[in-house]
Formats: structure tokens, C-alpha cells, sequence
């Protein structure tokens, strides 16, 4: 049975993390609690009075290097990478309560939450999952920078990158229905490269990066390897894609295809797509649910690549 099939899920126990913001600097401590069915992910600000911003594309802030919520004027900075771990391990009701603006960066990656909730296990809930199912296609481009989703069964994220020497051009994909992200995809930690770091602290932002949380690139490759995976790049990438699209509120069921995009282009998809309310449907998947041999999405991946590769 695939995650998508499943009941709804929660942590059957408490977790906690300290760290400092990424682009603040600031300590922070992080609780992640078990939610009741329903709820959903929702961020708790412990310090303002336990104020509350559910994880939805309507409180979206700012979107830049990182990904904001805000409501009634209260932040929750960088919501990325925990986002991604949730959605990536099938865990669909949970309270985020931080005593700070900005999560934690830990090691740049979200493997220190995909252990947490292993170490603790997940409860099921007697609510059955209920999915965002993709009708048609929903695009957003801009130049070279492209996402679209398109319907298709289980999850797939396909996802094309294109930067300046170490990295080049990688692409791969996930089916995150197979169970594989926590292998697969939570080790990949963020990068930047070394000759931004000065003009980026002049903007205030990075302030907490250090080569414990960072992959610092250079023309002649990382300076703080080895790499977790050759193409470590795009797989990080395709973390933030997933927590990003995590905002839709719910899982989605489609293929994701990405090119060369960002944090707002990933949050403007998921703006389009709640927008045009013929695109998708909300629906449980069938147990017997299975994944098609091939589909046009796939098609349309292949397409993204060349066109990825020839520019």
C-alpha cells in the first residue's frame, strides 16, 4: 500500500531540535507535536503568545532565498525543509511550535527530522487521505525557469538544473509514493557559492550559515566535501520543491516538472493552481491504487529536458 493510499498520520510522539536560522542567525528551539485528524500543519509561535499560521498558500509571505507565512503581521521564516520532511514521510497533522521567527537549518538538509520521526514512530488516525488530484495541466514560466504539474498517479517530481561551474546542468526524479524520500531526498543539504556569501550578508540574509549547514562551492568544487550524492544539487532542489508545493494544503497527486525554478516560482504554482478551481479535485486514493507504465507527463518531462539541454 503507497503512502497516498493510507490513512491520515501523525507523530506518535513529541520531538525537539535547537539550532540557529539560516539566514537570521538567531538560536531557536523547535517542537514538532502529534495533531489531531484533520488539522493539517499549522506553525505555533511559543514566544508570541502561541500565535498560529497554518501551512497554507494563503499566508505565504515573502519568497525569496527562503520561504515565509505570515498572518496578522506574525513570520515564520525558511518553512522549506521541515515542510518537505512532512510531506516527504506521509505525515499529514502536526503542530511546528518555534520560539523565534526563522526554523532551525540544522546540516542543511532534513535527514534530522526524517530520523526524529523514525526514532518515534507515526500513528495512524481514523481519517483516510485525502489528495489534491490534478485534472489538468497548470504551467508557470518565466524565460528560461518553468513548473508545471500535470495529473498522473502517485506523487513524481522531476526537476532540471542549470548553475555556474562546480554544479552544470543535473536533473533527476522521485515518485515519492515509493517511500524512497527519506533515502533518496532528505540527506541533500542547501548550497551557495563562496563569492555571494559577502554581498548576501550585506542584504542581512546568512547570517547563520557555516560549512556545518552549508555546501560552500567554489569553481573548483565544494569546499567542505564530500558530497552525499553526485548530484546532491538537484536533489535539494527537489526538498524545497516538496515542501514549497506543501502549502496546497494537502498532498498532491500528479507529476511535478520543474526547470532552472525557485522558491517563488514553486509558490506561485501552488497559487495558480488553488486559483483555477477546475484543475483538481479533492479525493482518497484507492488501496489498489497503481502507477501507469507511462504517461504523457512523462513525455512532457523528456520535453523539459531537451529543451533544458539545448539552451
Amino acid at each position: 500500500m503507497t503512502q497516498l493510499s493510507r490513512p491520515e498520520q501523525t507523530l506518535a510522539a513529541p520531538v525537539e531540535f535547537t539550532g540557529v536560522g539560516l539566514h537570521s542567525g538567531a538560536p531557536v528551539n523547535l517542537r514538532l507535536l502529534p495533531a489531531a485528524a484533520g488539522s493539517g500543519i499549522v506553525f505555533r509561535r511559543t514566544d508570541l503568545e502561541d500565535f498560529e499560521i497554518p501551512a497554507t498558500g494563503r499566508n505565504v509571505a515573502r519568497v525569496s532565498y527562503a520561504t515565509s507565512l505570515m498572518r496578522q503581521g506574525v513570520l515564520i521564516s525558511t518553512t522549506e525543509h521541515i515542510l518537505s520532511s512532512l510531506i516527504g514521510m506521509g505525515i499529514d497533522n502536526v503542530i511546528v511550535e518555534i520560539d523565534n521567527l526563522e526554523l532551525p537549518i540544522l546540516d542543511g538538509s532534513a535527514l534530522a527530522y526524517v530520523e526524529a520521526f523514525q526514532r518515534v514512530g507515526l500513528r495512524a488516525q481514523r481519517r483516510r487521505r485525502e489528495v489534491l488530484r490534478v485534472l489538468h495541466p497548470v504551467e508557470v514560466r518565466d524565460g528560461e525557469k518553468f513548473i508545471g504539474v500535470y495529473p498522473g498517479q502517485g506523487y513524481r517530481v522531476s526537476y532540471s538544473i542549470a548553475f555556474p561551474a562546480p554544479i552544470g546542468q543535473q536533473k533527476t526524479c522521485i515518485d515519492l509514493a515509493a517511500e524512497t524520500y527519506g533515502a533518496e531526498i532528505a540527506p541533500a543539504r542547501t548550497f551557495g557559492y563562496k563569492a555571494d556569501e559577502s554581498s548576501l550578508r550585506d542584504m542581512g540574509l546568512i547570517r547563520g550559515a557555516s560549512a556545518e549547514n552549508t555546501i560552500v562551492l567554489t569553481a573548483d568544487g565544494p569546499e567542505n566535501g564530500p558530497l552525499r550524492f553526485p548530484d546532491e544539487y538537484v536533489r535539494h532542489k527537489i526538498l524545497d520543491l516538496i515542501g514549497d508545493l506543501a502549502l496546497a494544503g494537502r498532498r498532491i497527486e500528479g507529476h511535478v516538472v520543474a526547470a532552472r525554478a525557485g522558491h517563488a516560482m514553486h509558490t506561485a504554482l501552488v497559487a495558480r493552481l488553488l486559483k483555477d478551481r477546475s484543475a483538481w479535485e479533492l479525493a482518497h486514493v484507492p488501496a489498489d491504487s497503481q502507477e501507469d507504465e507511462l504517461t504523457s507527463t512523462e513525455l512532457e518531462v523528456s520535453a523539459v529536458h531537451a529543451a533544458l539541454a539545448g539552451a
